[in-house]
């Protein structure tokens, strides 16, 4: 008797994802314990993953994942992600030993019943993921219409392909990822789709010198460029941290385009030979796969800065001729004019960037030679200061030591030196703000900062967490997801992923402040007010088991933490914004006081 119409039962269109181990038999009959352990961390990223864009979890089937989302867009996202973190962990293990996922991705009806989804839906997931290769992505048809151009993805057509149970053919695709499966895609919007700009991206320039101890210099050398660059209105810059993910690597140019979704490529290489300097610039279209201008540069290291402003006018008139050359003359001004000092600053930039209690601290040596050499030195000045807030959010000194009032006198002095530098206006600024009473009376300088650079991403952040800070939420909330937009690769992401967390949680949008607080941990899972945010916000649904990992965590990467150490080390202005967050960490088991110990370094 057919089935009257009804009596059918409820279905829902969802999108599937469903993630299963290659050569998950091999592996086991190998080593069965190394082989568990590995699996159940990396279930718990991909779970992490799924929760952190909005999918959710239906079941586990030993080495396999099944979960749905409301969004298509989400789904092939956290597929995207979850193959990019595995890479990453995987980097370890030696080929026999890695642990690699298949992901299929389908968008169909589902029967929910049970807490689980059942249908044809979930079963052509589970066939595409057989499709897929180790470490890559299947999608359907229906998935490859909805995504569209919303995310910047090649595919593969695979074309109809029959599929065990399933009565009709399947037309298949590949995400593409490059040749190898090391390197992991990236789905992220088209940097040109947003801006309406040409799209740009500067490499790290390779070092020829022979010499591993100047690799500084040649890293410096692509950084000025892109300082140089990010002057322009007329361009949609990728980011330092984001185009430095490709140094050392042999990546072809269509692994580029589609981790960095850009137009155009700068890349090049730096000779150093006792006072002489050949730097060699390329740019290439790599939507063409043309290189379309190359050239050479020879001089004296006493004239580097005059190389510098050649090669950045260089590039900027071959993409866009129209702006003047003369516009680019002071592009990277406020350097100093002493080279030893510029020497200390290039030093100081790959230390700072570890963001490690270790690593700060050497670079504020290379910081305090360069301003000894050079007093008004503004870019090494508002470094220096910056670096000290990063220290002191992390409670490594305490907010009386003599640091803090180091850090306030010379970001204070960079301020006062009439800079027009947007790197040093937002560094100083922010830095004021911090060491001071209020951010507020800095609001000018940092507004000004992202006139100068509109593509500058951590100059976004800092003004999001000024506005923050002074009980400004709603306001900073664009902030943040600007800075996130400008560095699609970021690995300091974290920092305006924890700015929209901590936002979500002084708003009381706790679930949003998980979420934003989840994505944070995934790329920096010992950022301290990451773990406090998270905790805070758990607490206040009433997840207090949850929030006490979150605790126990912070307190096991630094014993000295406690309300008493977060009220003097914390720049919160705002009188509710601060007891909305502390009542959140009493809540979440962060004791009251525990007694301070000098903090020693690592020999």
């Amino acid at each position: 008797m057919p089935i009257q119409m009804n009596d059918r039962l409820p279905r829902k269109l969802a999108a599937i994802l469903y993630a299963d181990v290659a050569e998950y038999s091999r592996l086991t009959g190998d080593d069965e314990d190394a082989t568990h352990r590995t699996l159940s961390e990396y279930l718990d990223v991909i779970a992490q993953t799924i929760e952190s864009d909005r999918g959710q979890v239906m079941h586990y089937a030993g080495d396999a994942v099944l979960a749905k989302f409301d969004a298509v867009v989400d789904a092939i996202s956290s597929a995207v992600s979850i193959q990019k973190l595995l890479v990453e962990r995987n980097e370890d293990l030696t080929d026999e030993r890695k642990v690699q996922f298949r992901i299929g991705v389908n968008l169909g009806d589902v029967i929910e019943d049970r807490g689980d989804i059942y249908g044809d839906g979930v079963n052509v997931a589970a066939r595409l993921e057989s499709l897929a290769d180790p470490g890559g992505i299947c999608i359907s048809d229906a998935v490859r219409t909805a995504v569209g151009k919303k995310l910047y993805l090649n595919y593969v057509d695979l074309g109809e392909q029959e599929v065990k149970n399933i009565v009709d053919p399947v037309r298949a695709y590949k995400v593409k990822s490059g040749k190898k499966t090391t390197s992991a895609i990236v789905a992220t919007p088209l940097a040109h789709d947003l801006s309406g700009k040409p799209s740009i991206a500067v490499i790290p320039f390779r070092n020829l010198s022979g010499d591993p101890d100047q690799e500084y210099f040649s890293d410096g050398m692509s950084e000025e460029i892109i300082n140089g660059l990010s002057r322009f209105r007329s361009f949609f810059v990728i980011a330092r941290n984001s185009s430095f993910l490709f140094k050392d690597k042999n990546l072809d140019l269509d692994t580029i385009k589609e981790k960095l979704a850009v137009r155009y490529l700068v890349g090049g290489s730096v000779r150093k030979a006792g006072n002489q300097v050949r730097i060699s610039v390329n740019l290439t279209d790599v939507s063409a796969n043309e290189e379309i201008w190359s050239n050479q540069y020879d001089g004296e290291l006493d004239n580097i800065f005059d190389l510098q402003d050649e090669i950045t006018r260089n590039v900027v008139a071959t993409i866009e001729p129209k702006i003047r050359q003369t516009e680019i003359r002071n592009s990277l001004a406020n350097r100093s004019d002493n080279l030893d000092a510029y020497d200390y600053y290039l030093k100081a930039l790959p230390c700072f960037f570890t963001l490690t209690f270790e690593g700060t601290s050497k670079a504020l040596e290379f910081l305090k030679s360069a301003i000894a050499i050079d007093p008004n030195y503004q870019r090494a000045q508002s470094l220096a200061a910056w670096c000290c807030t990063i220290r002191q959010t992390q409670g490594w000194v305490a907010r009386d030591e003599s640091e803090a009032g180091f850090a306030a006198e010379l970001a204070l002095k960079a301020l006062k030196s009439g800079t027009d530098d947007p790197e040093v206006l937002w560094q100083s600024a922010y830095a004021t703000g911090f060491f001071g009473p209020s951010f507020s009376e800095y609001y000018p300088q940092l507004k000004r900062s992202i006139e100068l650079n509109p593509n500058g991403a951590q100059g976004w952040v800092a003004y999001g967490l000024a506005l923050l800070f002074s009980g400004k939420g709603e306001e900073a909330i664009d902030k943040f997801e600007t800075g996130i937009r400008l560095n699609p690769l970021d690995p300091l992401v974290y920092r305006p992923q924890m700015g929209l967390a901590m936002t979500y949680l002084c708003l009381g949008r706790y679930e949003e402040s998980i979420n934003w607080g989840k994505k944070a941990l995934l790329s920096g899972p010992d950022y301290f007010p990451v773990l406090r945010t998270t905790a805070a916000s758990l607490a206040y649904l009433g997840r207090l088991d949850e929030a006490r990992k979150y605790i126990d965590r912070l307190g096991a990467l630094f014993p000295e933490s406690s309300i008493e150490v977060f009220q003097k080390n914390f720049p919160h202005r705002d009188p509710e914004y601060r007891r909305i967050y502390i009542d959140g960490l009493r809540k979440a088991g962060l004791p009251e006081t525990i007694p301070l110990k000098p903090r020693k370094e690592k020999s």
